[in-house]
């Protein structure tokens, strides 16, 4: 049962969010409002209506009306503003330090130039409270030729962003099939995530590791089906970056009491709590907080593992790093529950 005081720790305890799609987002009344901007016709005939189709059974499902979604992108002022309204959510929700997945290809296959969707991006988050950076990713669906040629174009923009990632359609684009450009990235000295064990298998995950050389997994909730997969991510100390509601609403569990984050957790996993693509899945990282409390069995304690886990597996400098664990354990030193 939630009760109130650790209801309130849940919402204001400092933390980190290190899954979260940009593009996911983009909520129906700001979709529309950019709609109009551009001149862009949808096929729903309302805020409400594109609400109600929010409906998913499964990953498929859910991207093909979040590309939708975001074709209403044209411009570096719609991306700024995605990003801003993003990020003043996180801000409310105490969220300090964010690393923001975005999808350039996504916006390059309609014509929109990187530079116009980075600089956007960028501009936001210099803007925003929150310490924030940025993760590109690569679409797994399409071609490693295709990936490498968006890491190349990144080049002029170095500066921006910390590390490359791997999502979208994870069954049957395994991670080995990007095999190169991760090695590419790697010695560009970026950082090394990728989604693996969500809808895929556990040996998704070991291929991360190790082909990919990841630093980090993306969901990685499978991986309690390999006994021995969990005894090496745990003595690794890999995080994962567990997404509870969206797990839920694409039935990689059926309901959050059946979630597998308390058995991560007593694992020994480095799990952490994100929101995905909030705009989508029904809530930001605090109503993930709250959704996975009030159906779990799991306390203040876990709450604070949770925070302390979200700022060591971030890609921070060791003294910001140290700063805001210090700020996690000031937190509930002064807040006993």
């Amino acid at each position: 049962m939630l009760t109130e005081p650790l209801r309130h720790v849940l919402q204001t305890m400092p933390k980190a969010e290190l899954h979260i799609h940009i593009e996911g987002s983009l909520e129906p009344e700001l979709i529309f409002e950019l709609a109009q901007r551009n001149g862009v016709s949808l096929p729903y005939a309302s805020v409400e209506a594109l609400r109600q189709a929010y409906a998913f059974t499964d990953l498929q499902s859910f991207l093909d009306i979040y590309y939708a979604g975001a074709s209403v992108l044209l411009t570096e002022q719609d991306f700024y503003d995605m990003t801003a309204a993003y990020l003043a959510r996180a801000a409310a929700d105490n969220v300090r330090h964010t690393e923001i997945f975005f999808d350039p290809q996504t916006h390059t296959a309609r014509g929109v130039p990187f530079a116009t969707v980075i600089d956007g991006i960028w501009r936001a988050c210099q803007d925003s409270p929150v310490n924030a950076s940025l993760i590109m990713c690569f679409l797994r669906h399409l071609s490693e030729d295709d990936a490498i040629a968006t890491l190349e174009a990144s080049l002029p923009h170095r500066d921006k962003i910390v590390g490359v990632g791997l999502d979208s359609s994870e069954v049957g684009n395994p991670p080995e099939k990007f095999e190169r450009v991760f090695a590419r990235a790697r010695a560009l000295g970026l950082h090394l995530v990728a989604h693996a064990g969500e809808e895929g298998p556990p040996s998704y995950i070991e291929s991360a590791l190790d082909v990919l050389h990841v630093e980090r997994i993306d969901h990685g909730v499978r991986c309690l089906d390999d006994p021995a997969l969990v005894e090496r991510l745990a003595r690794e100390r890999m995080a994962l970056t567990v997404c509870p509601l969206s797990n839920i609403k694409l039935r990689v569990f059926d309901v959050m009491g059946s979630h597998n984050l308390r058995r991560l957790l007593d694992a020994g996993l480095a799990a952490t709590v994100n929101s995905d693509d909030p705009a989508y899945f029904g809530g930001y990282v605090n109503a993930n907080y709250l959704a996975a409390f009030e159906a779990l069995p799991l306390d203040a304690g876990h709450a604070r593992q949770l925070a302390k886990n979200s700022f060591e597996a971030a890609f921070l400098p060791p003294g910001q790093k140290r700063a805001f664990l210090d700020e996690v354990d000031a937190f509930f030193e002064s807040h006993p529950c």
